[in-house]
């Protein structure tokens, strides 16, 4: 894990950087302020399981993290926790693949923070010599989500279809919108990409 991601100059100065136990009371009030803003777009356990703490799930986080499996990181702005964004079921040998999840606080939307905030971990998961050196990441959404198409839209991500039933949502298996972004479409880098 890097101890930051950074975009380009000229680029809004977010940073993405590994999300730690100190994080909690700022995340959670973010999260709390943003309610009716992220609900539409939660998923749930269909095995209605447990509610995990913070501290339970941020130690799962840290495994993923340790083998590979996924990764986890807020994003900041001018030093304050303004979003979430992660890699997950990250797949290796013959596929090198994983799936990308994000989302942003409502006062911070439409100033170009999540595609920014994709392009610079997409940087970091395909062509950072550090990273992971994945060929392809996903982003899935609901069909009705129009703001993350639009995130997906600016990055040139390719729209690949619909994947039935693919996540739990609010009590009921979803179909969801999946886009694709493969190594070989921004060489340069995709952060340096969506600001030209």
């Amino acid at each position: 894990m890097p101890r930051e991601l950074v975009p380009p100059e000229g680029a809004i100065q977010i940073r993405l950087r590994p999300m730690v136990a100190e994080d909690e009371a700022e995340w959670n009030d973010v999260r709390q302020r943003n309610m009716a803003w992220l609900t539409p777009w939660d998923s749930s356990d269909p095995m209605h399981g447990p509610r995990l703490t913070f501290n339970t799930w941020l130690q799962r986080q840290r495994l993923d993290e340790e083998s590979g499996a996924g990764a986890l990181f807020v994003i900041e702005y001018q030093m304050a926790i303004i979003g979430q964004i992660s890699l997950g079921a990250v797949c290796y040998g013959s596929m090198r693949s994983a799936n990308i999840g994000y989302w942003v606080d409502q006062g911070h939307a439409g100033l170009g923070v999540a595609p920014l905030a994709v392009a610079i971990l997409a940087d970091w998961a395909m062509l950072d010599a550090a990273g992971p050196r994945l060929h392809r990441l996903e982003i899935s959404m609901l069909p009705e989500n129009e703001r993350s198409r639009r995130v997906a839209q600016k990055l040139e991500a390719h729209h690949e279809g619909l994947r039935l039933k693919s996540m739990f949502i609010h009590n009921q298996w979803r179909d969801h919108d999946v886009y694709s972004l493969l190594a070989e479409d921004a060489p340069q880098g995709f952060a340096r990409r969506l600001l030209a």
